[in-house]
This record gives C-alpha cells, structure tokens and sequence, in this order.
C-alpha cells in the first residue's frame, strides 16, 4: 500500500541531548541545597511523576517541583524553582541549534514526494520550547507533543490521533523512533509500519527492523 505520512519521534530520533553517550548537560546541581533533598531522592520523585508530566496533567516544571516538596513536607522556594526551571530551559534548548543535515535532507525528500509528515513525541512545554524556531519545524504538516493532548506514548490512541491529523490510515503511515517509552510496540498496535532508527541511540533492543542512517528510510518508501 502507497506511503501516505511518516510520523517521527523527536529525541534521540531528529535531535540528540547525548554526544558519545554522554549527556551533553551535567545537570551538577545541588538539589539538597536547592530543594531540601538529595540528588537520588529528587531522580526517584521525578521519575515517578513522569506520565503525569507527559501528559500534561503537571502544566509546567515549578508546577512539578512544587507537588514533589508537597509530597516530601518541604519549603518551596520559589527562587531555587525558578532558577532551576531557567536552567532546564536552556538546556532543553541546545538539541535544536545543531540539526543534522541528513535528517533535514530525509525531511526534505519526503516533502518532494509529497509524503505528509508528523511529529509525535512524549514531552513537557519546556522541553519542546525552542523546536518551532528549529530548523526542522517548517517540513511539519502536523505536531502532535503528548503534553497538548494528554496522551504519551505508547498509548495507540496518540497514533490514531497523528493519523487522523493528516487524513492518513495508519496502514499508509510510518513510524521512526528510537524505541523510548515503548513507542515502536505502541505504534504497531496501532497499525502502523514501524522502523527502529539507531543513528543516535543504540542502547534500546527491539524486534523491528533497524535503519542506520536516515537516508535509508527512502528505500522503505513505497510510492
């Protein structure tokens, strides 16, 4: 059946926060000073609060560390949040400066087949801030981030809802992730055709078929 859209995951698919397997931000704060808890403590509460963060249900990241110094019986201090906050916004940042030149030419392709393409990425409002002014926004016919439409990832109704965007059955539409979050059994559930891309992160193991580099992708186009 003819490709109607391809549908991306954002992180460690279109931009990368790791250079050589390492983040690129050390995040080196002191969180017991900072929030009255200790680094390992503060990992577990955020962790725990992550679907809620996708989806939307936390509107922001103070909203976050307030529910968690809530949890804990701990001042808030609303100058420790903020700077945090202005710290993760600028790191969230640094993924969309630099944008890979062979992605930016698979977007262009597609686009010259006039195959639709969509963005369908588990993220919070802080984390995405700056990927309208990125380079890879305008080749997006449809954007769907999971904190807009509280639904993340691997849940297929976020699929189902990319595909209705673009007016695509998710028989005619592909998906391209790293693998995070379940992402690729979710969208095979949902009845997409599903493709691993390892270009940035090759950590994750799965049963789908790996795409090394991104102009590989065009050879699994059927037109």
């Amino acid at each position: 059946m003819k490709t109607k859209a391809v549908f991306f995951d954002l992180f460690e698919t279109l931009v990368t926060e790791f250079s050589n397997g390492k983040r690129q931000s050390d995040r080196s704060y002191n969180y017991l000073e900072l929030l009255g808890l200790e680094k390992e403590d503060f990992k577990k509460e955020w962790h725990s609060r992550q679907l809620k963060r996708m989806t939307g249900i936390f509107s922001n990241y103070p909203a976050v560390l307030k529910d968690i110094s809530e949890n804990r019986s701990l001042n808030f201090n609303d100058e420790s949040v903020q700077y945090l906050y202005q710290e993760r916004i600028k790191e969230k940042r640094e993924p969309f400066l630099n944008i890979r030149s062979d992605l930016l030419e698979l977007l262009e392709s597609l686009r010259n087949k006039q195959i639709k393409i969509g963005l369908i990425s588990n993220c919070t409002e802080e984390e995405v801030r700056y990927f309208h002014e990125s380079k890879l926004a305008p080749y997006f016919d449809s954007i769907v981030f999971s904190f807009e439409v509280g639904i993340a990832k691997p849940d297929v109704d976020i699929y189902q809802l990319a595909c209705e965007r673009l007016s695509a059955a998710p028989e005619q539409s592909i998906f391209v992730g790293d693998g995070g979050s379940n992402e690729l059994e979710g969208a095979k559930l949902a009845g997409l055709k599903v493709y691993h891309a390892v270009w940035f992160n090759t950590y994750i193991e799965s049963t789908f078929k790996k795409i090394n580099h991104p102009h590989e992708l065009l050879k699994e186009i059927v037109e």
